[in-house]
């Protein structure tokens, strides 16, 4: 298979997590996308994405599953391995499924995994104080970590359901006070998802490390959507944060890298999401 570190790519560099910091100083938005296979992936860095996230969201768009609960550490080194091999330049952050860190020594272990296994850059977890424990033993043994606070899909079944958090005065104070923990826990980035964009928007400016946004409004330092939305090729329900990029091609240029290259854009001029992308 070529390689995607190609001289078409816009990603001349790798990007590591210290590139991502100096955007967030510099005002520049980066894009992040899912990837699950070594096909896509390589479509993707061609189209200028810097992060590639293998999302446990694979549960749910690939294996039919109504949740992400089922996927297991397995299945998600087997498939951070097959977006590493066809990535050049672009950063591999992989999540970290449900239960596989409920203390530090099994989240250093399966950590060590999707790094060591599946060529990951970077591993994601959800939760918020009560993982401080953990990313700060990841830190310390250098994997670099990007915490997922607002709405976690691994705890849809506690939090009743796919709804918007941080609304009220106090899970909003509460929200902040985790992110706070996570940068001081020694967290890189942190994923806002399904949170109201004046919140998203404070907890920005309120950290020195990027921030990326789903569901959270347009201040988040980068933008992440699942790439199954971005097609529309998507079953059941869609968020309200999704959209349809390959819709939205001119006739002659319908393609799925032209597709992509229209998120890229748009995520990087400020133009998506918009305010109906957007809570209040």
């Amino acid at each position: 298979m070529p390689s995607s570190n190609t001289t078409d790519s816009p990603l001349k560099k790798p990007v590591t997590v210290s590139s991502l910091q100096d955007m967030k100083q510099a005002g520049d938005k980066f894009v992040v996308l899912t990837a699950y296979d070594a096909s896509f992936a390589a479509i993707l860095e061609r189209a200028g994405v810097e992060v590639l996230l293998v999302g446990d969201s694979l549960g749910m768009v690939m294996q039919g599953n109504t949740t992400t609960v089922p996927v297991t550490m397995d299945q998600m080194v087997y498939h951070t391995k097959c977006v590493s091999v066809a990535s050049g330049n672009a950063l591999v952050m992989a999540d970290m499924p449900f239960m596989s860190f409920p203390d530090p020594v099994r989240a250093l272990d399966n950590a060590a995994r999707l790094m060591q296994q599946g060529g990951a850059h970077m591993v994601k977890l959800e939760g918020g104080a009560h993982v401080t424990g953990i990313v700060e033993n990841l830190a310390k043994h250098d994997i670099p970590v990007c915490a997922h606070l607002g709405l976690r899909p691994q705890a849809v079944h506690k939090l009743g359901g796919y709804r918007v958090q941080g609304r009220d005065s106090a899970a909003a104070e509460a929200m902040l006070k985790d992110a706070m923990a996570m940068q001081q826990a020694g967290a890189d980035l942190l994923v806002l998802e399904c949170i109201p964009s004046a919140l998203a928007k404070r907890i920005t400016e309120s950290l020195s490390i990027p921030t990326i946004g789903i569901g959270a409004g347009r201040d988040c330092d980068a933008q992440v959507l699942v790439l199954y939305d971005v097609l529309g090729i998507s079953v059941g329900h869609q968020p309200r944060f999704a959209h349809n990029f390959l819709a939205d091609l001119e006739p002659g240029d319908v393609s799925i890298e032209s597709a992509v290259r229209a998120y890229v854009r748009a995520v990087k001029a400020k133009q998506f999401p918009t305010d109906e992308h957007t809570f209040k």
